[in-house]
């Protein structure tokens, strides 16, 4: 089977757990479909460059998944009927990346939040 990465926005006023719930019903899409997701990672609470149906922010999640086609139709169709996501973007890989993906390497390399240490340097 493909391999694909799905990326959702939530929208900005939704709980970590309702976030997290979205993300598990894309789990189970993709199960139901006889696939595997082999990471799931959410990014959190980010600004967005523009409005996006009056959000500011929203919440980043990511999804590595080995599943058909018809699968992420499925996904992305629910994606679309669901008012809790506000954009959403499915690529088609050659292979899924090992370990953390960028965005969580960078937030490992910053130490959480900031980018400055005590003396001021970055």
């Amino acid at each position: 089977m493909p391999f694909y990465e799905h990326v959702f926005i939530a929208r900005q006023d939704l709980s970590q757990a309702q976030v997290d719930a979205l993300a598990e019903t894309v789990t189970n899409i993709v199960t139901e479909f006889k696939g595997e997701v082999h990471k799931t990672e959410t990014w959190g609470l980010k600004q967005l460059a523009y409005k996006i149906q009056k959000n500011r922010k929203g919440h980043y999640v990511m999804l590595s998944a080995e599943v058909s086609g018809e699968a992420i139709a499925e996904i992305e169709r629910q994606a679309a009927i669901s008012e809790d996501i506000i954009r959403w973007m499915t690529i088609k890989v050659d292979e899924l990346e090992k370990g953390p993906s960028v965005m969580m390497r960078k937030q490992e390399r910053r130490g959480g939040r900031g980018g400055r240490d005590r003396d001021g340097e970055e």
